[in-house]
């Protein structure tokens, strides 16, 4: 309780509930080294493909526009206004899922018995809990953990780095969660450094077929489906202890498996939300 009490006293004095989202999406890519001049409303950079779109807390048109001036190259298309419900779906709360309680830095709650509190901002980038892929999970990996001995895990896709959170809650000694994202790894690693976990998880920003061959316990992969199969026949991949694949739908799921089945891999437990999200606890022999 006293560990818990001081992480919420030290997000309570650095983090406040998010208001509005103001979001400017310019053609082309702003460099990071050129994020430090966007001024102290700035809240990140969300790259997709050739597009940057830039995250502020308070309008900052003129911020960016003085990018834009040095950066003949950009130009800015669209430029909207949304409040951080809207852009999350729901209102940011406390959620618990199995035995976590999931907290962000600005909330108190006291935690039940036999609880876990993890301190969770998922800033801008998609990974408050509220998912059904999330949540199932979540309750896979407390599942492997009350089962067998696992050290060493690697979260392919880790977003706002909630799952390698767990794991490391859980009990796992070396964590390494990987994005291809700049943004959601920015993110992955505040929450990290907000659980005191720094010396447990490493985050880094990379494609995760980089690191298919890296030794590991356990798997989690809540990743887009192409990326899966693609994994799938990377022998380093299926060679893991045990893998946790989500994010897929009815019809990509019945592919999985049979992709599972041709490489003698194990569905010991399966997990769908409505028929319609669908999560996997794969075991390797």
């Amino acid at each position: 309780m006293e560990r818990w009490n001081h992480q919420i006293c030290q997000g309570k004095a650095a983090f406040r509930p998010y208001q509005n989202l103001h979001i400017y999406l310019v053609e082309g890519v702003v460099a990071k080294e050129e994020e430090g001049a966007l001024g102290e409303d700035y809240l990140g950079n969300w790259v997709e493909q050739n597009s940057s779109f830039l995250f502020f807390s308070a309008p900052s048109k003129e911020k960016v526009c003085e990018l834009l001036r040095t950066r003949r190259d950009l130009k800015l298309i669209e430029e909207h206004c949304f409040t951080y419900e809207e852009w999350q779906g729901s209102r940011l709360q406390a959620v618990k899922i199995d035995h976590f309680l999931l907290l962000p830095p600005w909330e108190r709650a006291e935690p039940g018995e036999a609880e876990q509190i993890i301190i969770l901002d998922p800033g801008v980038v998609f990974g408050t809990g509220i998912h059904p892929t999330t949540q199932d999970c979540l309750r896979a990996l407390a599942h492997v953990f009350n089962r067998a001995p696992v050290f060493t895990v690697l979260d392919f896709g880790t977003g706002s780095g909630i799952l390698a959170l767990a794991a490391a809650f859980l009990g796992a000694e070396s964590v390494l969660g990987v994005d291809l994202n700049a943004l959601a790894v920015k993110t992955a690693k505040t929450n990290v450094m907000l659980n005191h976990l720094e010396n447990v998880i490493k985050v880094v920003e990379g494609d995760v077929l980089a690191f298919a061959d890296e030794p590991a316990d356990l798997v989690t992969a809540n990743i887009h489906y192409e990326l899966m199969t693609t994994l799938i026949e990377k022998a380093g991949f299926r060679s893991k202890g045990w893998l946790i694949l989500s994010g897929l739908m009815r019809s990509q799921v019945r592919d999985i498996k049979t992709r599972l089945e041709n490489h003698r891999l194990r569905i010991i437990r399966e997990w769908d939300h409505e028929g319609t999200w669908y999560t996997l606890l794969v075991k390797s022999d």
